[in-house]
């Protein structure tokens, strides 16, 4: 399959953003193999509703049986996890890039039902994906020969051995994808051994470069090359303005320096005074693995802290810092300085201020991140009088929407659904109003009105974390009102900012599901009370 915003989250596709290189020294990976599992705890896929993914999909193949399981053959599930792997030849139908592979199960209750998880299938469950994830844009197209061995370790369905065979090779295999005895059927098998060989799309790294997990959510981010670039914009206009601003002389200082005595030292006897003197302190506190260090580092002659924790992460920062010829006194883990109970916001050292604290807003899931306004709060007693917090400030937007899929997946909806059993008042009481990991872009619905800005959150004001606004909201088409996705506008300064609901964007939105639908027509007017507490948000909608 050949999958588009899909990869983001499984691989880094660029080796460029934000000013930096990231590919030369480093081999990145995700947690998502296609290889065989190593432990029970290990998948070896995630999970796509693919009719629903951005950008869409192209298969490569035709749709192929990858394994037949008798659940009423003890004997054959005893033996399923030390079956040898099934080698299946898939020719390929249709030009593209090869991602991933899709899977799915079709269930054979008895001889005439059976029960599909198919992508093209009005279900509730999503499809297996198993992403390739050596040979980065490497093309297939007709002629081709898509080679995959299929086991069952773990009791995970595995694919793994990807590899192409190039209609050049001129190998003459006969193809059965459907027959177990695939291997029998291949003309050459030392031939077929040698160009899996060459052409295995899954190889190891290189052994001289620094080999990097990252979670799905950090390879999305750092795929996010407007995320990043829309960063060392505002960025290089902060601190330019401080730069100038400061005109020799460090406004870091703060204190009197009768308060040296306070120092905190790291690991190493090193104090913080001998690394953020005369010079311009950046804290990133973003979650998990963030660049947005080194992009400030790459700008001016900063001092960066870095709020990684695991090892592994810090030193491929630094290995990119060097890479990117960034000195390393420029680049500090803030932990270092830390005791295991600290705070993460607080001065780097009595007597100094930060320049610039950057904060993690919003949730990849398309909520605000749990207590940012009191990290806001904190963060702005530990600036310096001009420094700055980014983001500065978020504006909440939303619109009404009818969606039937949106109602159905939020809530036990009637009497049918159950075989007539009337669950509904039950289950429903569990339900949550807020549905999140939503991809508006391709979530079936309705627009009944234009989108419209909810609430304003100014980060460098805000002293409470509850707040609420009262909208009215003009319908312009007929229908009924079942969910209002908000999405946000990230303002990093004044004139740089983010929209989350973006097909390029690794977040994804949310959407406040009305417990009931209200019916409109074009012209009415909804009044809607939105309420922001303990970084929820809730709403209140009715008839204007």
């Amino acid at each position: 399959m050949r999958g588009n915003i899909f990869f983001f989250h499984q691989r880094v596709c660029f080796n460029e953003t934000g000013g930096l290189h990231l590919n030369e020294t480093i081999t990145w990976y995700s947690p998502v193999s296609n290889e065989s599992c190593i432990d029970d705890a290990s998948e070896p896929y995630t999970t796509e509703r693919m009719r629903q993914v951005p950008g869409g999909y192209t298969p490569l193949t035709d749709h192929f049986q990858a394994m037949t399981i008798d659940f009423n053959n003890p004997q054959e599930l005893e033996e399923l996890s030390t079956r040898k792997p099934c080698r299946l030849c898939l020719p390929v139908v249709k030009e593209g890039v090869l991602d991933a592979i899709v899977a799915w199960f079709v269930l054979q209750l008895d001889e005439d039902t059976n029960l599909s998880t198919g992508p093209d299938e009005e279900t509730c469950w999503e499809q297996a994906v198993y992403p390739v994830q050596g040979g980065l844009g490497q093309t297939v197209k007709p002629g081709n020969t898509l080679i995959v061995d299929v086991s069952c370790k773990n009791s995970y369905l595995v694919f793994h051995s990807v590899a192409i065979l190039s209609h050049e090779l001129k190998m003459e295999i006969e193809v059965n994808i459907i027959s177990d005895q695939m291997s029998n059927s291949l003309a050459s098998e030392a031939e077929l051994c040698d160009a899996l060989a060459n052409l295995q799309t899954s190889s190891e790294p290189k052994s001289n470069f620094l080999q990097c997990m990252l979670e799905s959510s950090e390879i999305a981010r750092l795929n996010n090359t407007q995320y990043n670039e829309h960063f060392k914009s505002a960025l290089d206009n902060i601190l330019s303005t401080l730069t100038s601003m400061d005109d020799g002389v460090c406004f870091s200082q703060t204190m009197d320096d009768q308060s040296t005595d306070m120092n905190c030292e790291n690991s190493n006897g090193q104090s913080c005074s001998d690394l953020t003197s005369d010079i311009l302190c950046v804290l990133d506190v973003s979650e998990g693995f963030s660049i947005l260090p080194l992009i400030a580092a790459k700008l001016r002659a900063v001092k960066v802290f870095s709020s990684l924790e695991k090892i592994q992460q810090q030193a491929a920062l630094c290995a990119l810092a060097e890479s990117n010829e960034i000195s390393k006194d420029l680049l500090e883990f803030w932990h270092n300085y830390l005791d295991d109970d600290s705070t993460l916001l607080q001065r780097p050292q009595s007597g100094k201020l930060w320049s610039v604290i950057i904060l993690d807003a919003i949730e990849i899931c398309g909520l605000i991140r749990q207590g940012l306004v009191e990290k806001a709060a904190l963060a702005r007693c530990l600036l310096r009088p001009e420094g700055r917090l980014l983001p500065q400030c978020i504006k909440i937007y939303g619109m009404l929407i009818e969606s039937e899929t949106l109602q159905r997946e939020s809530a036990v909806q009637g009497k049918e659904a159950t075989l007539g059993f009337n669950i509904a008042p039950f289950i429903n009481q569990f339900k949550v109003p807020v549905h999140v990991f939503l991809h508006l872009s391709t979530l079936p619905h309705i627009r009944l009105s234009e989108p419209v800005e909810l609430l304003k959150l100014d980060l460098m004001s805000l002293v409470t974390d509850e707040l609420c606004s009262e909208i009215r909201v003009q319908v312009h088409s007929s229908g009924r009102v079942t969910a209002i996705p908000f999405w946000y506008e990230i303002y990093l300064d004044t004139d740089v900012s983010l929209n989350t609901w973006n097909d390029t964007s690794h977040w994804k939105q949310a959407a406040f599901v009305l417990d009931n639908p209200i019916q409109v027509i074009s012209g009415d007017e909804l009044r809607l009370k939105i309420q922001y507490h303990k970084s929820s948000i809730s709403m209140i909608v009715n008839h204007g």
